[in-house]
């Protein structure tokens, strides 16, 4: 395997620091030539200085002086603003993309990589969730290989290597079920934010461990799984698996299913993604099946947790709804990590957004954008941010 130079866009998040762990393990087959990160300066600093990339990116600009200070004796470029990680992503510095910038704001980045003909590894599954046609329309028409990072999209699509020419029945989406697996909505009225944060089996940013919590993250991967495997809304399943060892299935129209398991660590589909098409030897920890352990599975329960029900009506109806969906969601979040609004009060933020934003069944990319910032707008008014 010849060195790839690996680009990190989102380096001080939860993905881009257990990459950095990856790559540090392996320094004969990776370097880092980019780092972007939004505000977390330091530590972006400090990656920068045990890294040595090419090119640093601060996204919050009141902050590039103090890195550009810092790194002062180093070879590192920095640069600063949110164009300015757009640009760096344009450029032929580096062979794959790590996705994982979170939410909305990684699809520029994203898109310009693939404009490029750079491989993506995604664990950014917002760019897919909100311009999924758009994204894979031009990664086919420039060959770009977009690898997914996400642990149920990484299982998915190891399932499917080698079968190209068998037809798919469906894929099963597993769920740990979060925090409140079997709570009710009098239990979960009071809910707060350190406690929805307590995920029982992954260790991952404050946003997707929300998401998790409420459901919504199985409804944005099910919009991803239809345009990563191109897949109809009705071939699309999701089960809870509180174990988080099966982590997604694929059944072949023969009837036969394929799972991928392992012990619940994202530094796995993480190093699948960059060494792809290869298997690197490392020292995660493994699953035994000789310590007894049962694999149970149930229906999720939609009623309560009804963001579910949500992604999956803008699964079915497409267009500008998920876009909607998630702008509105990515807004409820963000005041609920503040305590500005309840944990059922996010489901309807995201239920009134979306019933009040034109539908658009085939937008643009600028239809895209017009409508993020109309649905952020809207749901910022139902919290008084």
């Amino acid at each position: 395997m010849m060195q790839k130079r690996i680009a990190i866009f989102g380096s001080t998040g939860s993905i881009g620091r257990q990459a950095l762990d990856v790559i540090a393990a392996n320094p004969g087959l990776f370097s880092v030539e980019v780092l972007t990160a939004m505000q977390n300066d330091e530590l972006l600093v400090q990656q920068a200085k045990q890294f040595q990339p090419n090119i640093v990116v601060i996204g919050d600009e009141g902050r590039y002086t103090k890195v550009k200070e810092a790194l002062s004796g180093t070879d590192c470029k920095v640069f600063a603003g949110e164009n300015a990680i757009e640009e760096v992503a344009a450029m032929d510095c580096y062979d794959m993309m790590l996705a994982a910038i979170v939410g909305f704001a990684g699809l520029k980045p994203t898109l310009q990589a693939v404009e490029q003909g750079k491989a993506v590894a995604l664990a950014n599954k917002e760019t897919l969730v909100v311009a999924g046609d758009i994204v894979m329309k031009k990664a086919i028409e420039k060959r770009v290989p977009i690898i997914p990072v996400d642990s149920e999209h990484s299982a998915i699509f190891q399932c499917l290597v080698g079968e190209n020419l068998n037809p798919i029945d469906k894929i099963i989406l597993t769920a740990s079920g979060g925090p409140f697996l079997g709570k009710k909505p009098n239990f979960l009225v009071n809910v707060k934010r350190d406690h929805a944060l307590q995920h029982p089996n992954w260790n991952m940013g404050a946003k997707i461990t929300i998401d998790s919590a409420t459901l919504m993250n199985k409804g944005l991967e099910m919009i991803e799984a239809k345009w990563l495997f191109d897949l109809r809304p009705d071939q699309i399943q999701v089960l809870v698996h509180p174990q988080s060892i099966i982590h997604s299935m694929v059944q072949f129209e023969d009837g036969s299913i394929k799972a991928q398991m392992g012990v619940p660590d994202m530094k796995l589909p993480i190093q699948y993604a960059l060494a792809f098409p290869n298997r690197l030897q490392n020292k995660f920890p493994r699953y035994d099946f000789r310590k007894p352990n049962t694999l149970a599975f149930e229906e999720p329960d939609i009623k309560t947790f009804r963001n579910l029900a949500l992604a999956t009506e803008a699964l079915h109806r497409g267009g500008n709804l998920p876009c909607i969906l998630n702008a509105a969601n990515e807004i409820a979040v963000f005041a609920f990590l503040r305590n500005r609004v309840g944990f059922l009060d996010m489901t309807d933020v995201v239920e009134r957004t979306m019933a009040r934003i034109p539908f658009i069944a085939q937008p643009t990319l600028d239809e895209y954008f017009e409508t993020d910032a109309n649905a952020r707008e809207f749901a910022a008014t139902l919290i008084h941010l």
